[in-house]
């Protein structure tokens, strides 16, 4: 099975990114030459991360009946500033109150199912031909 995302070029330092019926708009900041109009794409890359896991958590949840209201879940994003390449991940999790004490490291292993964060940490191939 494969997808196809096209790129898309609307004009100054945005790339927009069309997948089936949605297009995905992004940006660079002023400070990188763009108008900042919408998120870097590596902005969106971070945020697919936080998106797929919070799914996980609203999915758990949703499946056993438990209450979703003060759900929370945050992503902090931190970089080795001697070394940009390396980074860490660290997901805050918030549960509703009188969420069941039985489910807390359940939810935890739900959220660690992440597609994303799988793909991630088993990095796909890269290959990039020119096509006349």
């Amino acid at each position: 099975m494969s997808e196809r995302y096209e790129v898309l070029f609307p004009g100054g330092k945005r790339i927009d990114v069309r997948i089936g019926d949605f297009v995905i708009p992004t940006d660079q900041s002023v400070k990188r030459g763009g108008e900042a109009s919408a998120p870097e794409p590596f902005d969106l890359f971070l945020s697919s991360m936080a998106a797929c896991a919070g799914i996980f958590a609203l999915n758990f949840c949703t499946s056993r009946d438990l209450p979703t209201a003060g759900l929370g879940l945050s992503m902090d994003w931190a970089v080795d500033p001697t070394n940009p390449a390396i980074a860490s991940v660290r997901y805050l999790l918030r549960l509703p109150e009188g969420f069941p004490d039985k489910y807390r490291s359940s939810i935890i292993k739900a959220i660690d199912l992440c597609a994303v964060k799988k793909y991630v940490q088993n990095a796909p191939s890269f290959q990039i031909d020119i096509v006349e």
